[in-house]
Parts: C-alpha cells; structure tokens; sequence
C-alpha cells in the first residue's frame, strides 16, 4: 500500500475545503484534498451570505465566481400573510459586502474545485476516507479507497474535516452529539420557473411563513431555475403521502402566495427529505485536526448560515495550521474554538428565537424600528463576530427584550 505524505489532508472539496486549500497552497504548503463524490454533484445550501464574499477575495476565488453570472442577493423577504419585512444588506449595521449570490450548488462548488486545481492544488475526486489514525502529536495516517476500489494511504501532519454532511471525522472520531436547535425537517426540489414574474419579484430570495414552525423558501437562480422547499416540524411532513413528490405537490397549497405560480410545474427531481438536519459536535478540533463548516455544526437554514460558517472556519483553520507549522504557538480552544462558537451562539440564538415566535414578532411587528432592523439586518448578512452590534454582542437577551416590548404594547392599545 503506497503512502502520500503532505503537510495537510482536506477532506472534502465543497466550499470550506476549496478556501482552505486556497489558503494553503497560497502559503508554500504541501497539501492534497480528497473529495468522495465526482463534481459537479448535487447538495442544499444554495443562499450565501454576504460575509463568504470576504473569504472567496481574500484567497484569490473571488473572479471566478464573479465571472460566472450567479443571481445577486443584496437582501431576503419574509413574508407572512400580508405582511412582508424587507432586508436590504446595504442598510446594515455593519460594514462590509451589500450583496451576495444565490446558486445551484453543483455550478458553484464546480466552478471553486476548478480554479484551486488551477492553483495548483491536488485535488482527487471519488477518492473516500475509509479510516484515520491520530498519533499522540497529531501526525496522522488515513485510510483512502480511490474510485477504482484501490486503497492507499496519506500521511498528514494536520486533518482538515471539510466532508459537510459526510461529518467522517465526528464519524470516526465519535465526536458528534445532540444538537440544541430545534428538531425539524426539510423537503426540497428544483423547477423550471416558467412563470417568474419580471424584475426583483422573480429574483428575490422569499421565506413565506406558514406558521411558527413551518415555513416555505423560494431561492430563484440566473439559469431560469428555482429552488424551493418546505421546513417543518416531523409530524407536519407525516400527515402527507409518503412519497416526496406527492408530499411535496399536497404542501404547495400552504403557501398562498406561490401556490398558482408553481403548482402546475413539473419537478427536476424527486424531492429531497432531510430529518432531523442540526448537528452539533463534542469538539470542534483536537491534536492534529480540526473541523469545518457542516462537519463541525449546522443550525436551521432559516437564515442562511451554512455556506458562511462553513467559509469562516475553513479559513481560520487554514491560517492557525500554517501559524503552527511555522512554529508559532497557538490556542486552539481561543483562536479557533472561541471564536467559531461565538458566532454560532450568535445565530443559534435567533434560530432559537425564530422558533418560540420571538423574532418573528419584531420582524412583522407593524412599526419598524429601522436602527433595530439595520442591526439584526448585519446578523442575517452573516456579520455575527461583530461586537460593535448591540444585537451580536447582547443577542442572548434582545430578541427577547424587544419582544417583550412588543408584547406590552399590544396590551396597551
């Protein structure tokens, strides 16, 4: 059995692995990504936030992605009933990017794979991780079987677990443990969307809001394409046909707005169903490895945070590993650990307080309070380690202090 030997596996080529290995190989270090599907393949998580577009520019990914045409997102709509809130990034809070993309992630992780092997990264795709071995120092040796059954092994001074739902090192590691976010499910499809009305109307992304519990997205794509899906508690998705199509086709009339604008659409696929999707994890890093992006955490998609958790620690990781390989000391538990926590804290808050009907109450409360609206506008733009942010540095209390307010002034009029 050959052996490759390198400073850094990465195991997986979505997007954490793709900025991760841009940053390595940026460095001077030796390092191979090991990816189990063949691209461009299909997988959920197809709204970005406009904090990944710091990560993409400053390891050299920006252009091409720029060049390529994706739908521009400079804002999200949450509608319910008659109700609509409106955000628009470039009235945050905070500074940084006004807008971001919306993309059919076979397209996106594609186009990112490309251009790091143009970089001049080892890319091997259909190559799967069978089993790593850790030694007291963090060296690493992993087991890897290639598309054609062979098996061989790479040594590693450092472990980057990029494998998203593939989660192989809390796998193999037994590193996974309950998440704390709500337990709900998710069933999505793709369309051609033959009857997208013209201008913002047909590009926007929309979260219409059934009830507390159940909500329906609508993601348009510059192909012509849209993705939508349902998010519910278990039980709503069990009162409908076990097939995902005819489950999917019954739960469009949930949806007064969209129904008559995709009801007759034939599907491009079968629907996906995913249970139970928040993970959570013991650890996200130990002698020799750390973990990104889904491998490490997934909250709720309410608000779009997966690609960018996925890209800030992808990065981080791959700065603190090339700080450690230069001899420089570095606390992990801070550096990385701490500071990827607090912003997951951040947004597992207003997941949370979506869910009890705290947040939703300020987003459709009929009077607007616009600097609070800016503020919670940055958390959705994925600025959540800003603590200049009333609403990231104080968010454990003023989700529930402004609708609590919210609530004494219903009783007052």
């Amino acid at each position: 059995m050959h052996a490759k030997i390198v400073d850094v596996l990465i195991i997986g080529a979505g997007p954490s692995g793709c900025v991760a290995a841009a940053y390595l190989k940026q460095k001077g270090l030796n390092i191979v990504v090991v990816e189990k599907s063949k691209f461009p393949r299909f997988v959920i998580g197809e709204s970005l936030l406009p904090r990944c577009m710091d990560h993409f520019e400053e390891v050299g990914l920006m252009d091409c992605l720029a060049q390529h045409g994706f739908e521009v997102k400079s804002g999200a709509r949450f509608l319910k009933g008659d109700i609509v809130c409106d955000f628009d990034f470039s009235k945050k809070f905070s500074d940084g990017w006004d807008y971001t993309w919306q993309v059919p992630r076979a397209d996106f992780d594609n186009l990112l794979a490309e251009e790091i092997q143009k970089m001049g990264c080892e890319l091997f795709f259909e190559h799967e991780v069978l089993d790593v071995k850790l030694d007291a120092e963090g060296n690493s040796i992993t087991q890897v079987k290639d598309a054609d059954g062979n098996t061989y092994q790479i040594k590693a001074k450092f472990i980057i677990d990029s494998s998203g739902y593939g989660r192989v090192l809390p796998r193999l590691l037994d590193l996974d443990k309950p998440s704390t976010v709500p337990i709900h499910s998710s069933l999505f499809t793709h369309l051609i969307d033959e009857k997208r009305p013209k201008g913002r109307e047909g590009t926007i992304i929309t979260f219409d809001v059934i009830d507390t519990d159940t909500w329906f997205w609508v993601i348009p794509f510059s192909n012509g394409k849209t993705s939508i899906g349902f998010v519910g508690k278990n039980e709503l998705f069990d009162k409908y046909p076990e097939n995902t199509t005819q489950k999917l086709k019954e739960m469009l009339s949930l949806s007064s707005y969209y129904y008559d604008r995709v009801k007759d659409v034939d599907f491009l696929f079968e629907p996906y169903m995913i249970k139970n999707y928040s993970k959570s994890v013991k650890q996200l890093y130990g002698k020799g490895y750390a973990l990104t992006g889904n491998s490490a955490e997934f909250l709720d998609p309410v608000f779009s945070s997966g690609v960018t958790f996925a890209t800030e620690s992808g990065l981080l990781a791959a700065k603190l590993i090339t700080k450690e390989l230069q001899g420089e000391t570095v606390n992990w538990e801070t550096d990385y650990s701490g500071y990827i926590m607090d912003g997951v804290k951040v947004f597992e808050t207003y997941v949370k307080e979506w869910y009890t009907g705290n947040l939703q109450k300020i987003f459709f409360h009929h009077n607007v309070n616009e600097e609070i609206k800016s503020q919670i506008c940055s958390v959705l733009a994925g600025y959540v380690w800003d603590k200049n942010n009333p609403f990231v540095k104080n968010h454990d209390r003023l989700v529930k202090t402004v609708a609590n307010y919210i609530d004494l002034e219903k009783e007052t009029t």
